[in-house]
């Protein structure tokens, strides 16, 4: 019972969009990143880049989003990340996540 009091609880969703440069490709990253937006309720993708990055649009509450950027730095076993550039956007409302 809240005594007459409400809880007000909003999520804040936004999006952001990664850029992954260092040993990125061949290693898992996208699956990586797959499964952590899935893990943290996010909705986006992610594809490889000609010039050997990984891209990624992720979508979700903000605090999750933040989270997941670290997971970024971190990538799977095999990966080294040398530098993750992070422009935060409007929402879209994407549904799912896909590695393209």
């Amino acid at each position: 019972m809240d005594n007459g009091r409400q809880t007000n609880i909003a999520q804040t969703v936004t999006r952001c969009h990664l850029w992954v440069r260092g040993r990125v490709q061949g290693v898992g990253f996208r699956v990586f990143a797959l499964h952590q937006a899935q893990r943290g309720g996010m909705t986006g993708w992610a594809r490889n880049l000609p010039d050997g990055r990984v891209e990624i649009v992720a979508e979700g509450d903000t605090r999750a989003l933040e989270q997941f950027v670290a997971d970024m730095w971190r990538g799977p076993a095999g990966a080294r990340v040398e530098d993750v550039r992070v422009e935060w956007e409007a929402p879209t409302n994407m549904h799912g996540f896909r590695i393209q």
